[in-house]
């Protein structure tokens, strides 16, 4: 009899490290994290993007690895990073930094989850078919950051009510060009305002851009909605101040690094709810299942500091509308 006790535990024993050892030995998943932004200067994003991973039960180098892809503001290398993590066959592609990401990881694979964050609607891009019953392979979540244009264009008014000329600074390498361009001079005209078209499709364009708008006089300008600028904020603020330019843009980023003011929804929450969504898909949901993410909260954020730095007067009826005042 004991000798048969003792066999049983001896069975159970081996079973139980069985199943301990094939536990063990299963792999853990990958996502693909590809921005078209630079690490230096977006790493924060991907902070957000790990704590909504980690919101879905999944935390980096304990039960899932991530291959960060970063294309450092060229656009062109985007299919080039988004085919490296197909071949590598990612459970996961979080593509994130607006529509050219996400058409590139598209183009990529049709089989691997895409998981992406843009600022327009993207069904006029092709990246679903509906906003609510999204098809194929891609879900995601959106800013919807162009259809506020005609917003920011009203507080920009507010702020420099003598800036008959507003510039808008864009980057035309950027797929959301076209949107962010009719939105803002659609806007402008209804507003009685004039309005510049100034380019920088990276970095090292930014400096003469501004010098290109200090020479023609505008009054104001309005930043596009592009990750570049928002990887660039310090330096954009800096010239602002530089120039004595009041300057609004499309979120909170921008105002704390010394922007004038910003509207829009919170960069930090998009790329949060794209972790979440990876970490749903890494548990088995399909894309298809996931409706398109929409924002439900729009912030507007005034520096008065910067303000009071340029001798530049704030409405106090703008102020009580703040959801923030940076003081």
């Amino acid at each position: 009899m004991k000798r048969r006790i003792f066999l049983t535990a001896l069975a159970g024993s081996s079973v139980m490290y069985a199943l301990t050892v094939r536990a063990q030995a299963q792999p853990i998943p990958v996502v693909g994290f590809l921005n078209s932004a630079s690490s230096a200067t977006y790493s924060f994003t991907a902070t957000a993007f790990r704590e909504g991973l980690r919101e879905a039960g999944y935390v980096e180098g304990q039960n899932v690895a991530i291959e960060y892809r970063w294309a450092n503001n060229d656009y062109s290398r985007l299919p080039v990073l988004a085919a490296e993590l197909a071949r590598r066959k990612v459970a996961v592609i979080a593509a994130t930094g607006d529509i050219a990401s996400a058409r590139a990881a598209q183009s990529a694979t049709t089989t691997i989850p895409i998981v992406f964050t843009v600022g327009s609607d993207p069904v006029p891009f092709g990246l679903v078919t509906s906003l609510s019953r999204p098809t194929g392979n891609a879900t995601g979540v959106t800013l919807f950051s162009s259809t506020l244009m005609a917003k920011r264009m009203e507080f920009l008014r507010e702020v420099a009510p003598s800036a008959s000329l507003i510039a808008l600074l864009m980057n035309p390498d950027n797929l959301n060009y076209d949107v962010d361009v009719r939105a803002s001079q659609e806007a402008a005209r209804g507003l009685g305002r004039q309005t510049m078209l100034v380019h920088a499709k990276g970095p090292d364009q930014i400096d003469a851009a501004f010098d290109t708008i200090a020479q023609k006089r505008a009054g104001a300008v309005l930043i596009a909605s592009d990750p570049m600028f928002l990887g660039q904020r310090d330096r954009l603020a800096a010239l602002a101040a530089r120039y004595a330019l009041p300057v609004v843009s499309w979120t909170r980023q921008f105002a704390v690094a010394g922007g004038r003011l910003s509207y829009g929804t919170s960069i930090l929450w998009m790329y949060r709810e794209a972790g979440i969504y990876a970490g749903r898909i890494l548990k088995g949901a399909r894309p298809s299942e996931l409706p398109i993410m929409q924002p439900t909260k729009f912030e507007l954020v005034i520096n008065l500091k910067t303000a009071k730095a340029l001798g530049l007067t704030i409405p106090q009826s703008l102020l009580l509308r703040a959801d923030e005042v940076i003081q």
